[in-house]
């Protein structure tokens, strides 16, 4: 059994999924091992092989081929020469110096975009004219403004158009030399670098699907490539539309959660409420209890008192006391649950956990 066959068997056997474990040289020969797997050409042309230091050991996995990968994608037809050209187009065309680049890749430049933008828009997608008149320095082109942007449902895709550069071997001129012998603080550059006749493009905005910059290289022309490019914007609107729907279904459920909990924390309050209005209801019964011993205590030494006008007083005072303790004692009315009130935000507070009272 190969190495391949050997490999494909345990990755079925595993779901798709393995760790080799271990230590020392043969553990350490795994990542050559599923490179040259890669390489064999026999993996299926709908699964990719992955392989990866993890905790455990070396991770390797065979997972599906994205379905994107495998669409056929139609060219993006590019003009020989720009007519009637797109509107962002013209409004590059009217700088002094379109996107920063030279004359000999101008006309190429802005027909490639023409093209692009002319297939987003036929898939549904807008554009609009960037900051077209400047070419960032190399250290700052994947933060720049975008030269020109295209949006797919919702999400903004910012695109630079940079002209790459040859370098070649520094040959000092004498003067250099001199001023560099005179004043140790000069330094003369090792390379010289010149604009050349190929072309980048660099995306920002969203997910990352395919990859973030397109570029001319000896086996493929931007040309070529467009129809990528043009397919990437779909995916990261796509992916975006997919965020914002998941979104939208979180938030969802998660109100749903705080309606629940809004719901049984108005019946705990409720029931708390009447917890405490019973408890009310027998302190109040101890209270009058308490006064009606009194008052017959009173009652029985006003009892023994001589008639008179004292007497007549306190009689009077004994008659109000026993209304007053009527009036306080809870079992002189039939029991009864209490009316609810609208509870307010902090009433229902102690009864939400994490939850606020004001909303999800």
């Amino acid at each position: 059994m190969t190495l391949l066959e050997q490999l494909l068997q345990e990755l079925a056997q595993a779901g798709g999924r393995i760790v080799k474990t271990g230590s020392g040289p043969e553990l350490e020969k795994w990542p050559s091992r599923v490179a040259a797997v890669r390489r064999s050409g026999r993996i299926p042309k709908t699964k990719e092989l992955y392989g990866g230091w993890c905790r455990g050991g070396y991770e390797i996995k065979l997972v599906d081929v994205p379905t994107w990968r495998l669409a056929a994608l139609e060219p993006v037809p590019v003009p020989a020469r720009l007519g009637r050209s797109h509107s962002v187009v013209r409004a590059m065309q009217s700088e002094p110096q379109p996107l920063g680049l030279t004359k000999p890749v101008r006309g190429r430049a802005l027909r490639l975009i023409h093209a692009l933008i002319t297939a987003s828009e036929n898939a549904g997608h807008s554009s609009a004219a960037g900051q077209a008149g400047f070419a960032p320095p190399p250290h700052r082109r994947r933060r720049a403004s975008p030269h020109f942007t295209i949006t797919a449902q919702g999400q903004t895709v910012g695109f630079l158009v940079l002209q790459e550069q040859d370098r070649t071997e520094h040959v000092a001129t004498e003067k250099e030399l001199a001023e560099a012998k005179q004043n140790s603080g000069i330094r003369i550059p090792r390379f010289d670098y010149t604009p050349s006749e190929r072309l980048r493009f660099v995306l920002s905005g969203g997910q990352p699907h395919r990859a973030s910059e397109w570029a001319d290289t000896p086996t493929r022309s931007l040309e070529d490539q467009l129809a990528e490019i043009a397919q990437e914007v779909t995916l990261r609107g796509e992916a975006a539309e997919r965020r914002r729907l998941d979104e939208i279904e979180a938030a969802r459920q998660k109100r749903i959660r705080w309606e629940a909990a809004m719901e049984e924390a108005r019946v705990q309050y409720a029931e708390a409420y009447r917890v405490r209005h019973f408890e009310a209801q027998e302190a109040a019964w101890r209270h009058a209890t308490g006064l009606a011993e009194y008052v017959s205590a009173v009652r029985s030494r006003v009892e023994a008192m001589p008639p008179g006008q004292t007497r007549t007083e306190a009689e009077a005072w004994i008659d109000w006391a026993a209304t007053h303790v009527d009036r306080l004692d809870p079992l002189n009315t039939p029991p009864r649950l209490p009316d609810i009130p609208e509870p307010r935000a902090d009433d229902l507070r102690p009864f939400l956990g994490p939850w606020s009272p004001y909303g999800p």
